[in-house]
């Protein structure tokens, strides 16, 4: 080979116009830049024949995985491998044994095949973290923080063995060296490492997934998860806001995931009105007459009834007698049945869930009457849109009951108590003059006792 090379040299160097002996390292580097010529046209016949009929191969196969692992970058970082080794086969052959310069230029073709080498698993992993990404079990998961920590891995032993290449030295000697700069090194790549390690978490865990909606109101996110990389996760907040948080802070600090809710069916309603306490009384039998032209609550009426007067009859009670002896309906326990069967009949809910209508502790603000169910939806829009619709009914239909909404009074409340100002008195059109005279009430005798 040394000879066919020194053969070829000099007749370029004849060519040229200029002998090896009139310059003893001119034969060396232009065998040099022969040896560089044939890697590089090695590597073209690799890639036109190789790539080309590979991935002719593959597209005719009915599996697509392979369509990705073998892809074009992936074929072409092969290539660069194999015409790199074949660079670093001929390079000795140029230079004397023991020189200077093959030391060098064999130190460098050394660090150039690591690299190749890196880039190859670089594009392999690529390849196969994609063909992991189209599984359905890996499906919207922390696929990108995996893939970049097997990277950085792959990163950190490539840069140790140039470093070791280029020194002379051991590896071994180098992980020794860097044993005592631990500490610094961690403190240099600490959001990387607690990105790994809770990259890993949250994945085994099944924490969290692209495209989850979470909460973490400590740091103001409230949205879809659309990224998690090694260094952070992207959160699209509900006002098209972004929202970067390193990963670990999502392992050291709670967080609401509502995909479990997403996936269940059903959103839950949880919200009260409150009560004004002194329009709670016992039924008589006009409101109970009135309460039986509803029709939801009609049987329900009845057969309380029946059930109460039942209990009064064993237990020697007369219906005359005061409420508070015996059983006696309210119109209170008669709207919260109506509410149930409001829930039950009239609304969009989710019956596998849990449904009531209970009262919570009594407060200076009236008795809170609370509706707890579960919507058939967990859209947004229509969740919110069912809600505001049945507390349009409640607080509607709430008079029918004899009750009344507790309500701070407002300023026209306060006016109203007052009685009318001046403005107010002069508003009022004056009596006509030729109006008939107002009616005058006939008067009670005296010895008649005022009810």
């Amino acid at each position: 080979m040394q000879t066919h090379l020194k053969r070829w040299t000099d007749a370029l160097l004849e060519w040229l116009g200029a002998t090896s002996a009139a310059d003893d390292g001119w034969d060396r580097w232009v065998a040099f830049a022969l040896v560089l010529l044939a890697a590089v046209v090695f590597d073209l016949l690799l890639r036109w024949g190789i790539v080309r009929g590979v991935r002719k191969l593959v597209t005719r196969t009915r599996v697509k995985w392979d369509d990705t692992l073998f892809s074009v970058p992936v074929l072409n970082c092969m290539c660069h491998i194999l015409s790199a080794i074949l660079l670093a086969a001929l390079l000795p052959v140029v230079f004397e044994e023991k020189s200077p310069e093959r030391v060098v230029v064999m130190r460098l073709m050394q660090v150039y095949i690591v690299i190749t080498v890196f880039r190859f698993v670089n594009a392999l992993l690529y390849a196969a973290f994609r063909i992991a990404a189209s599984r359905p079990a890996w499906q919207n998961k922390p696929i990108k923080g995996l893939r970049q920590t097997g990277q950085g891995i792959a990163a950190l032993i490539c840069a140790i063995l140039i470093v070791s290449i280029l020194l002379d030295k051991s590896p071994a000697i180098l992980l020794t060296g860097l044993g005592a700069s631990a500490a610094v090194l961690m403190l240099i790549f600490r959001d990387s490492i607690l990105g790994f390690v809770s990259g890993i978490q949250l994945a085994a865990n099944d924490m969290l997934k692209v495209g989850d909606w979470i909460s973490v109101p400590k740091y103001g996110a409230d949205g879809n998860v659309e990224e998690v990389s090694l260094t952070t996760v992207k959160i699209r907040n509900w006002d098209n806001t972004i929202v970067m948080l390193p990963p670990y802070l999502l392992t050291t600090d709670s967080f609401t995931n509502w995909h479990a809710m997403q996936l269940s069916g059903g959103r839950r309603v949880m919200r009260s009105v409150s009560i004004d306490m002194t329009s709670v009384r016992f039924c008589t039998p006009e409101m109970l007459d009135h309460y039986r032209t509803i029709d939801l609550i009609r049987d329900y009426v009845d057969q309380t009834e029946q059930r109460i007067e039942e209990y009064n009859a064993a237990h020697g009670i007369q219906s005359g007698e005061r409420r508070v002896n015996g059983l006696h309906q309210t119109n209170l326990g008669v709207f919260r049945a109506y509410l149930v069967r409001y829930l039950q009949n009239e609304v969009p809910v989710n019956r596998n869930m849990t449904l009531m209508v209970r009262q919570l502790q009594p407060t200076e603000t009236g008795l809170p009457m609370q509706l707890y169910f579960f919507t058939d939806t967990v859209v947004w829009v229509d969740y919110e849109g069912i809600q505001s619709d049945v507390f349009d009914h409640v607080l509607a239909v709430i008079p029918e009951f004899g009750l009344r909404v507790f309500q701070n009074p407002s300023g026209e409340d306060i006016a109203s108590l007052r009685g009318p100002g001046p403005q107010a008195a002069a508003d009022v059109p004056p009596a006509p003059q030729n109006a008939p005279p107002a009616p005058q009430d006939a008067k009670a005798p005296a010895s008649a006792s005022p009810e």
